[in-house]
């Protein structure tokens, strides 16, 4: 088990530190970031039933000493909850323009909106990003590419998804919770797979001529931005908050992602049995 585990660790590693080495971070940076996030999971996730997480137990899951553990839970580490929630809720805005049917035109097209008034980009961030100012998320929107204004001073989405076109800081925070979400459901269905399978298939083919990757970019994004918008107006309609007067409910964060993939061959041997 451990050897299979050490296996797939070591291909999830190459592409991350293909990554790292892109953008400067040195194996010390990796490293401190590393023994940051062993403390911070054995900690949370691993106490003994029915006592407190201590240095100690820290200690031995990670192997760290226990002068280490205490240094790093005295220091700061990298904190991504606040990029990931502005992640969220203008994606949630973004999506939300994109179905709701207020804000839809005649032909089921996105409108183009004012910033302020009855059903306006105000509003339409109230309805879908409960109490986020309209402001940061339309500043927000706008910086990534998202949206655009118009000459007429309204303002229309100029994208389906948030994906964000300028700059990489915000590409590199979807990077760590997309990545995080795909490994966690790899790691809950080693674990349960048997009795409570998460979904998780992809398609792929070794041989496509390149000729026709574009034509497969074309028809798989198609397809998955249908899906996906399918899915989100089910997940909308079920987002609802606790009746008044009513326990609340117990909750889940709750999604599925679709990501596009190639990676070329090697090319063939043209040399082979010349002399």
């Amino acid at each position: 088990m451990q050897n299979a585990v050490a296996s797939a660790v070591t291909r999830v590693l190459r592409s991350l530190v293909r990554l790292l080495l892109r953008h400067s971070i040195p194996f010390a940076a990796f490293q401190e970031l590393a023994k940051h996030v062993y403390v911070e999971v054995a900690l949370q996730e691993f106490a003994l039933p029915g006592k407190k997480a201590s240095i100690s137990r820290a200690s031995i899951l990670t192997g760290l000493s226990r002068k280490d553990v205490q240094r790093l839970l005295e220091s700061e580490g990298p904190d991504s909850a606040t990029t990931a929630q502005e992640y969220n809720r203008a994606a949630r805005v973004l999506t939300g323009w994109i179905r709701d049917p207020d804000y839809l035109d005649g032909s089921g097209q996105p409108m183009a909106v004012a910033i302020d008034g009855e059903r306006s980009f105000a509003t339409l961030v109230k309805r879908h990003s409960g109490d986020m100012p309209a402001r940061a998320v339309l500043d927000e929107l706008l910086r990534v590419g998202a949206i655009g204004r118009r000459e007429d001073g309204l303002i229309e989405p100029l994208q389906r998804a948030y994906v964000p076109q300028a700059g990489v800081l915000e590409k590199l925070s979807i990077l760590g919770s997309d990545t995080s979400d795909l490994i966690d459901t790899i790691d809950h269905n080693v674990q349960h797979g048997s009795t409570d399978p998460r979904y998780q298939r992809k398609v792929m083919y070794d041989s496509i001529p390149t000729r026709d990757l574009a034509a497969f970019r074309k028809i798989s994004a198609t397809k998955a931005q249908a899906l996906l918008e399918t899915l989100d107006s089910w997940l909308a309609a079920h987002d609802t908050d606790d009746e008044p007067g009513q326990p609340p409910v117990a909750r889940s964060r709750v999604g599925l992602g679709i990501y596009y993939f190639e990676e070329p061959l090697a090319a063939p041997d043209t040399q082979r049995g010349s002399t």
